[in-house]
């Protein structure tokens, strides 16, 4: 399967860098002191996805929202199907097929971002396809801002199944990746995750294992 990139921390003084190979290796030790609000959780096992593309789009008028139910609480995504309308059709339809189901936040950069949605655990998987939606220029990656990550040698938007949420005022990252919405509520949660993030972490594999229960898709 195609490997999926893991966005990289942003140096100091040269900006941000992207890695399209690695990961963690599924050997995450349990943290001595969780943050309240997360829960002590094993790695879930790697699962194989092969699908078909969605057949049919969301409608762009549609008031739609994710809640991402984590070992470490709740979160909602409010989903932008207007401008995004063939990332937010296809999030949407492998929420509604289980992909999300017992899958983790694999990489947890401090200050960066928070990345998950691999099927396989360690930032090498995706659901068998891909879809493209190209960014405008005036993309942005703020605080909050949920968007689909890819590789560097794939073209701007395509996105597979992995999604990270921006943790950063600013990411600094170029308009290359597919928006699917922003953080709507539970921000509390997005930061006990990213407080599982070990600084300078060669794979960005959390201190501790933070698991994706579901993702439900609310509105219409």
């Amino acid at each position: 399967m195609r490997a999926r990139p893991l966005i990289a921390p942003a140096t100091l003084l040269a900006g941000v860098v992207l890695s399209a190979c690695g990961g963690g290796d599924g050997t995450s030790s349990t943290s001595a002191s969780l943050p309240n609000g997360c829960q002590e959780v094993s790695q879930p096992a790697a699962k194989q996805v092969k699908l078909r593309p969605p057949q049919q789009e969301v409608s762009r008028s549609a008031r739609l929202s994710a809640v991402v139910d984590t070992s470490c609480g709740s979160f909602a995504i409010a989903l932008d199907s207007k401008d995004w309308p063939k990332t937010v059709s296809s999030f949407v339809y492998l929420a509604k097929q289980g992909v999300y189901d017992d899958t983790t936040f694999h990489r947890v950069v401090p200050g960066f971002v928070i990345q998950g949605g691999d099927p396989a655990g360690n930032g090498t998987g995706g659901p068998g396809y891909s879809v493209d939606e190209r960014p405008p220029a005036k993309t942005k990656y703020t605080r909050g801002v949920v968007a689909m990550a890819k590789t560097s040698a794939e073209p701007p938007g395509r996105s597979g199944s992995q999604f990270f949420v921006v943790t950063a005022a600013d990411a600094g990252l170029p308009p290359a990746y597919a928006v699917i919405g922003k953080v709507s509520s539970g921000e509390a949660t997005v930061s006990r995750i990213e407080g599982l993030g070990v600084p300078q972490s060669p794979t960005g594999a959390p201190s501790s294992p933070v698991v994706i229960h579901t993702i439900t898709i609310r509105g219409g």
